[in-house]
């Protein structure tokens, strides 16, 4: 019986070993003070993570929040990559420039490891879990990850209501003093509307080392107030640091529901047209609760199908005058959608330029909109061949941009000026939409008996508005 029971253990120890295809180490700096060990699996989804573990910026546990989670995600089909990151001892950009090194070699190898480069996730431990938020809301956009796993995290840097030697080993021992420093680097603050990728936070109740009301639960609740897509799993008990250990009660139900979570993220095809949406409020969704699914660019995304990757990022309040009150241009946003490296641009912009304390700026207007055309686009900046400007574009460019003019503001909210916007602002995108060979889709006209398709305040489109608004935009890009 023994015997059988062995041979039983060791088949099942051979098939789990056998779901990784290869194991080895990557050097992330020179002296090979941080490394990067690599699982990739025999059977690849295209689906990557790369490990953050724990241990309070002062140690690493990288056996049962590192490498020890190698079998089950290889058994998934995904790709693991475990970052041993150099400690800060109060430089907090050494542990963040190796896990970012890390994310990038990962993209950058995504075709020879058969990994999809935008599929690659984070999943950081308790102090990783810091880390993990961090790159996912501070980092910039090419080594952001597109999806974030945080176990029992600490997100707050305010040592009161977080793991004290965390935010001190990561801030330094003066930095841990600076208001601005902790506000900074406590990422419940900085996650931002659209950008900030999904989330499953995963904390035991009971977690006596990190408070997860204070942390996990925080960083929860920043990600639902600005509508993007998080969830939230907390156990009855478990304390803190469990990871992938089987002695955790709940460790079986853990991985079922992170293994729904992680098969429910679809990523979007390699070939996808990439489409960035760019504008104010009325791109980023004001007044519809969880844009990201309700607002126009998701509903964009579902009437073009799966050929099109669409892309949110519109910031509430945003002028496209650079003297405005609060220039788009200035954005994360907008450094984002050009990184992006879009196929289809759709600007919505100018209903905020219209206020008074904006349009005094009005002479800049055509030059500001031209800038933002040319930064896309470089190739409009070069005159054609033919004769006269209202010819500038002879050849195709990519992206493909679509100005949109805005809709009627059917009241005069927050000082929106229709007359401006009639008679000022969408004359001057039509002369540039002309100059430089644009499509101009004319909101402003499709809407102008449509004032039950806007909210209260009479400038932003409710439910019914942004599926009229989803449905013109997605009829013009078919059209090409």
């Amino acid at each position: 019986m023994r015997r059988i029971l062995f041979f039983s253990l060791l088949l099942l120890a051979i098939a789990a070993e056998a779901q990784t295809a290869r194991k080895f180490t990557i050097n992330l700096t020179d002296d090979g003070a941080a490394q990067m060990v690599v699982f990739l699996p025999a059977n690849p989804s295209g689906k990557a993570i790369v490990g953050v573990p724990g241990g309070g910026y002062s140690v690493l546990s990288n056996t049962h929040e590192g490498t020890q989670w190698s079998d089950w995600l290889n058994q998934q089909g995904i790709a693991y990559f475990v970052v041993n990151y150099r400690l800060p001892n109060g430089d907090r950009s050494i542990p963040i420039s190796d896990v970012e090194k890390g994310i990038r070699i990962v993209r950058d190898s995504a075709a020879i490891w058969h990994i999809h480069p935008h599929d690659v996730g984070i999943m950081g431990f308790s102090a990783g879990g810091h880390l993990s938020s961090v790159i996912s809301t501070l980092s910039d956009f090419d080594v952001r990850p597109d999806f974030t796993i945080l176990f029992y995290p600490v997100i707050s840097m305010d040592e009161r209501v977080s793991h004290k030697y965390s935010c001190i080993n990561f801030l330094g021992e003066e930095g841990h003093k600076d208001p601005a420093l902790v506000k900074k680097y406590s990422t419940q603050n900085a996650v931002k509307r659209h950008l900030t990728p999904p989330a499953i936070i995963i904390m035991a109740s009971d977690d006596r080392l990190v408070p997860p009301v204070t942390n996990g639960v925080a960083y929860y609740s920043a990600m639902r107030n600005a509508g993007n897509e998080c969830a939230m799993y907390i156990y009855p008990t478990g304390d803190h640091g469990f990871g992938c250990g089987p002695w955790f009660k709940y460790h079986n139900q853990m991985l079922s529901d992170l293994g729904n979570w992680l098969n429910n993220r679809k990523a979007p095809k390699a070939d996808a047209l990439r489409v960035a949406c760019i504008g104010n409020s009325i791109t980023d969704g004001h007044g519809i609760d969880m844009a990201d699914q309700h607002g126009y660019p998701a509903l964009l995304q579902q009437k073009l199908g799966n050929d099109y990757w669409v892309k949110n990022f519109g910031v509430s309040g945003r002028t496209l005058l650079n003297k405005g009150d609060m220039p788009y241009m200035n954005e994360t946003a907008w450094r984002d959608a050009l990184a992006f490296d879009p196929d289809i641009v759709v600007i919505k912009l100018g209903t905020n330029d219209s206020k008074p304390q904006n349009w005094q700026y009005k002479a800049e207007f055509k030059k500001d909109l031209q800038q933002m055309l040319t930064s896309l686009c470089p190739q409009l900046a070069t005159p054609s061949k033919k004769k006269g400007k209202k010819a500038r574009q002879a050849l195709p460019t990519r992206p493909k941009i679509y100005l949109c003019t805005p809709i009627p503001a059917f009241k005069s909210s927050w000082n929106i000026n229709e007359d401006v916007i009639a008679n000022e602002i969408i004359p001057i995108q039509q002369e540039v939409a002309q100059e430089y060979g644009l499509e101009i889709i004319d909101l402003h006209t499709l809407f102008a008996n449509d004032s039950d398709k806007v909210q209260d305040d009479g400038i932003h489109p409710n439910d019914k508005g942004v599926r009229r608004m989803a449905d013109i935009i997605a009829d013009a890009i078919k059209k090409q």
